[in-house]
Parts: C-alpha cells; sequence; structure tokens
C-alpha cells in the first residue's frame, strides 16, 4: 500500500513540474534604443542639438523564446488592400494615422481607388477645432495632441480632405513628423489667455493657425485632380465619394450601460462624444471575428503597455501569469480599465487575420516606433501580430462600416 500511494504521489509531482513547464515565463530585459531612438530622434539632432537619453531600469516581459508565432506578413493570405506604413514620427497622432489607413481601405473596398490622404490636414483642423472649444469653455476643456478615431469623420465632414501630396506637413529637410515645439508652443498661448482672460475666440484662433502655418505649413484651399480642381469638401464628395455616416465605433466597457449609445470617457475624447455603441465583450469579439471575415479591415483603439506586448517579435499575447485565457471577460476589462492598467494609448489599423491551434492571430498596421524596431527592407517592418486574448483584453473600440455590425446595431433602441 505505501509503495502505491509513494508512486501516486511521484505522477502527481511529476505532472505538476510538466504542467509548471508549459506556464509563460518572465524575464527582465535591458532596455535598448530602438527605431525611436536612432532614427526619429537622430533625424532631430540633425537639425538641433539634443540631449542623450537618460539610461532606463530594466523593464519586466513576457518571455517569447522557443514560441511558434505567426509573426509573418505571409501568414496573413489575405490581407485587405492598405497603403505601406508609415511612421508618426514624434507626435501623439495615432488616431489620425490609423484611421486615415483605415478609410483609404474603405475607399478601396468601395470604390477601387488607392489613394494616399493627409495625415496632417486633418491634424491641422482638429488643433484648431481643440483650440476653439479651449476658447469656448475658458480653458476648461483638453489641449494636446491625441484624439480619437471618430475625429475624422467630424473633421471631414466640416473642411474635407486632401491628397497627401497636396499637404504633406512635413518642414523641408525633416524624414519624420516632430510636433513636441509645435504642441508646446500652442499650449503655452492658450494657457496665457487664462492669465490675461482674452477670451476672443477669432484672436485666439488666428494665433493658434498662425503657430500651425509655421510648423505645418497653410493647408490648400483646392486641389487638382485628374485635370479638374475641387475644394478639400468636394474631392471628399465628388471623387473619394465616402458616406461617412455610414461609420460606426463598437466600445465595449462594464462602466457604462450595454446596448446603449455612451460616451468614451478618455481625455483624447476631449469633445465628449456620445455616440459610441457600448456591448458586452462576447458581443463585441464576435462582431469583430465577423467583420474581418466579411472583408472588412477597421481602426482599433487601446492599451499597448502590456509585459505580453513585445517589440522584438512583434507579437502581442497575454501571459497566463497576468490573467489565464479563460478568465478574460467583462469584469477583467473593467478592472484593468479602472485601475488604470489599461488605457487609451494607442490607435492601429487591423488589416488581416489567420487562425493558429484554434484562436485569431490580427494582423496591426501601426505607426509608431516600436513597430520599427527590426529590418526595415523586412515586410514586417510597420506591423503588430495580435493574439485574439490581446484584443479581447486590451483593445476597447473600434471603428467599421455599420453593414459589418448590422446585425448588432439592431440590439440597439
Amino acid at each position: 500500500m505505501r509503495k502505491k500511494y509513494l508512486l501516486f504521489a511521484a505522477i502527481l509531482i511529476s505532472s505538476a513540474t510538466f504542467a509548471q513547464d508549459k506556464f509563460d515565463k518572465g524575464v527582465f530585459r535591458e532596455y535598448k534604443p530602438g527605431f525611436y531612438q536612432n532614427s526619429i530622434l537622430k533625424d532631430n539632432r540633425d537639425v538641433e542639438e539634443q540631449s542623450e537619453p537618460v539610461e532606463k531600469p530594466k523593464i519586466f516581459k513576457m518571455d517569447f523564446s522557443g514560441m511558434s508565432l505567426p509573426n509573418k506578413v505571409s501568414f496573413y493570405s489575405n490581407p485587405f488592400w492598405h497603403n505601406p506604413p508609415i511612421s508618426q514620427g514624434n507626435t501623439g497622432t495615432c488616431w489620425c494615422f490609423s484611421t486615415t489607413s483605415f478609410y483609404e481601405s474603405e475607399i478601396y473596398r468601395l470604390t477601387k481607388q488607392k489613394v494616399k490622404l493627409s495625415e496632417m490636414y486633418t491634424v491641422y483642423w482638429e488643433y484648431v477645432e481643440k483650440a476653439r472649444r479651449f476658447v469656448e469653455e475658458r480653458g476648461n476643456s483638453v489641449f494636446d495632441e491625441g484624439s480619437e478615431c471618430n475625429a475624422l469623420a467630424r473633421i471631414w465632414k466640416q473642411y474635407g480632405i486632401v491628397p497627401e501630396a497636396d499637404f504633406k506637413g512635413l518642414p523641408e529637410g525633416r524624414k519624420f513628423y516632430n510636433h513636441e515645439k509645435l504642441a508646446n508652443e500652442m499650449k503655452a498661448y492658450l494657457n496665457s489667455l487664462k492669465t490675461s482672460n482674452a477670451w476672443d475666440e477669432d484672436e485666439a484662433l488666428a494665433t493658434i493657425k498662425s503657430i500651425l502655418n509655421h510648423y505645418i505649413g497653410v493647408p490648400p484651399a483646392t486641389v487638382k485632380v485628374n485635370g479638374k480642381n475641387y475644394t478639400p469638401q468636394q474631392y471628399l464628395k465628388e471623387v473619394l465619394k465616402l458616406d461617412l455616416d455610414d461609420y460606426v465605433d463598437i466600445l465595449s466597457l462594464e462602466q457604462e450601460p450595454f446596448y446603449k449609445q455612451v460616451e468614451y470617457k478618455v481625455p483624447d475624447n476631449w469633445w465628449h462624444n456620445k455616440e459610441y455603441y457600448n456591448v458586452p465583450l462576447k458581443d463585441f469579439m464576435a462582431a469583430l471575428k465577423s467583420a474581418i471575415r466579411h472583408g472588412y479591415s477597421m481602426a482599433i483603439g487601446g492599451d499597448v503597455s502590456e509585459a505580453g506586448f513585445d517589440r522584438d517579435t512583434q507579437a502581442a499575447v497575454i501571459p497566463d501569469f497576468d490573467i489565464p485565457s479563460a478568465y478574460i471577460n467583462d469584469d477583467a476589462r473593467q478592472f484593468r480599465f479602472s485601475n488604470q492598467t489599461t488605457t487609451d494609448d494607442h490607435g492601429m489599423h487591423l488589416v488581416g487575420y489567420t487562425e493558429k491551434d484554434g484562436k485569431d492571430w490580427y494582423l496591426i498596421k501601426d505607426s509608431s516606433a516600436g513597430s520599427r524596431n527590426n529590418d526595415s527592407s523586412k515586410p514586417e517592418f510597420g506591423y503588430y501580430f495580435f493574439h485574439e486574448d490581446f484584443v479581447k483584453l486590451k483593445m476597447i473600440n473600434f471603428t467599421v462600416h455599420k453593414d459589418a455590425v448590422k446585425d448588432l446595431l439592431k440590439k440597439f433602441k
């Protein structure tokens, strides 16, 4: 009897050890300068002196060594048409780069036109509208570089859009955008209005435009396309033929009532848009999976600062030492949003998917420096590869054509 007991105990210990070996592991990594330091900041140093970056401590990340990852673009056999990834440089304008890319893909899907649109045209007028609200609210409104995907529909309805060739918004001699001085100068000016109590809207907007003109340039009043002149509004309507009312924003947060249109309460939603369709996580993921399988790409946003978000392999997963896959639910998402370990970090463009071991992986076109730390000659430069659990836990909202989620929208009264 004793021998049988010892044998059984040995089997249990052996099984536990084997299971332990299958757990995800973490590792401390040295901070390594990447594309941001070696390319974007170098571009700035070529123009003016900059101090060297401060040495950073080791960071705790998931150990990806030995893992089989679908982190090659070639694994995603049917990506949606999109322009090649471009860098947002040293700016907080991911919301514009990701959603511009999304609308470019939509224009191709609907009209078969391959166009490259100007991100900086949208950014210019978004700053103007932020400044307008800042003055209207006597300084009680967020003025910073960030915004949300649905800002593009609002700006384009008012100001139209132009091809990138007509408004690059990049100073001569620069390879990458750098809005640090631009943003600081505009914020300093607007904050001075609080001190002087000089809330003259016309004067304030004229000054903001003057600052923007200096750093970005003057946006064109007309563009010439196929031998014909168009205003930006005409270009949007007559050439691109994009109906911006056809796009919806899907949100999943437990703090707001489900199956209601609600406000996404983050600083980048500075104009307090209340048109987000809030749904439970189960519906959020089902809608996303259905959309990509029926030919719709989407602009997607959420948090990219996790231990399983890796800039070397360009893969993003949720390690089981964070939370096991089966435990990812509405409460897990809300818990992280409420304690601010999930924040409104970054906007990207989801352009394809594949399946591996019964789970989806998503091809993510990205404008940030983190997706560019590897060989620039390889197809993977400017992309991430998201496991569906990462989307499930850390991505908070997405923008998509309403036809892709028509069944979901029927649940809203």
